[in-house]
């Protein structure tokens, strides 16, 4: 048992819990900087450490693609090849062979495709995607599913279904024949059809996973359908494994899924955010690249401890993304990497106090109004 539950919301089914990853141990709910190719963009693995990151995600395909299986073997994974001392999570790498390249075809066993680098082939299997996750060395490693459109038809989410379920079983079976010290996490899938859901969620929550992952969500749906379905599935989740939303990072869309019972997040958002000019702060969402910021002396968040805010005017900041230069992405990247670890801390202190809906609702006003004007 790699989790275990602290405190829960007595209003809904928010919780704190410690999760434990060959002795790193984080509390949850907590949020995953995504370092796709190894490396969270414009940040060092020291600036990770400074805010206090014990658990960042790695994905498989990009991995698998370069460095290279063998040259994460020469160093001994990628914890040690980026000096990364803490947790790390890696994706199977399927959703980017689907989402990447349109030149992929699924077989009974796995799917072929491209590289959208140089048009190389290749096939993933269960199999094969658990033996490059033990190259990476990550903490968790995710099963090959078929994450299938929110819009599909009946016919495609049930080949969705039966796929996933196939590779899950066949995924358990190769990573038993050779356990290690890494932890697998199966995925469940289903669309926005409850019923399609409650089906996967029961079939891969009857195998023996560490950790249950909910895909397929957050990929396009109405809000009102991605609402729907985590309330439909959120009591019927297995409550002495970590619940995973993959892929999600936006304040809303965090609140509900605490809320709902989730303790796991990732989401290139913040990051990928930073670089294109926009903050998140005590006060909504700030447009770095506005012209009123032009001459203003206060920083980007008032009441931010991050060494960003308490060193540089958002009047400086926003030269530097007006000018293009690179100091002002790993600023901002910085910076909303610090809010989204202080806003996951009140979000477990808020737990553990009781109080959860009332941070529920303070945040929910500020990041579904329009951006901040100052």
């Amino acid at each position: 048992m790699i989790f275990q539950t602290t405190f829960e919301d007595p209003n809904t089914l928010a919780r704190t819990g410690i999760l434990e990853l060959n002795g790193t141990k984080l509390e949850t709910p907590v949020f995953m900087p995504v370092g796709t190719r190894g490396v969270v963009k414009t940040l060092r693995s020291e600036d990770l450490e400074e805010l206090e990151y014990s658990l960042i995600l790695g994905n498989t395909y990009h991995l698998y693609l370069r460095p290279g299986t063998s040259v994460l073997d020469r160093f001994g994974g990628l914890k040690k090849f980026m000096t990364w001392k803490k947790a790390l999570l890696t994706d199977s790498g399927g959703y980017q062979v689907f989402s990447l390249n349109s030149l992929f075809k699924y077989e009974q066993d796995g799917v072929k495709f491209q590289s959208h680098i140089d048009g190389s082939r290749h096939y993933f299997t269960p199999g094969s995607v658990i033996d490059i996750q033990r190259s990476i060395g990550s903490d968790i490693m995710m099963v090959l599913d078929d994450c299938a459109p929110f819009d599909s038809s009946p016919e495609r989410l049930r080949q969705s279904l039966e796929r996933t379920h196939r590779w899950a079983e066949m995924s358990v079976d190769h990573w038993q024949k050779n356990k290690n010290s890494q932890h697998l996490f199966g995925i469940f899938q289903g669309g926005i059809d409850l019923e399609a859901r409650m089906e996967s969620l029961n079939a891969i929550t009857s195998l023996p996973f560490d950790g249950i992952a909910i895909g397929g969500l957050s990929v396009g749906e109405p809000r009102r359908d991605f609402i729907r379905i985590l309330e439909g599935i959120g009591p019927h989740t297995d409550r002495n494994r970590p619940l995973y939303l993959m892929g999600v990072g936006t304040v809303p869309d965090i609140l509900d899924g605490v809320r709902n019972g989730v303790d796991m997040f990732d989401c290139v958002l913040p990051t990928r955010n930073a670089r294109n000019g926009q903050v998140f702060t005590s006060k909504g969402k700030i447009n770095l690249r506005n012209e009123k910021w032009k001459n203003s002396d206060e920083p980007m968040d008032p009441n931010c401890g991050c060494r960003v805010c308490e060193r540089y005017s958002i009047g400086y900041i926003r030269h530097l993304h007006h000018v293009g230069e690179i100091t002002a992405f790993s600023l901002s990247t910085f910076h909303n990497l610090f809010f989204m670890k202080s806003f996951l801390s009140e979000i477990r202190k808020s737990i553990q106090s009781g109080e959860f809906m009332k941070t529920y609702a303070k945040w929910k006003n500020l990041y579904e109004k329009p951006e901040f004007s100052g």
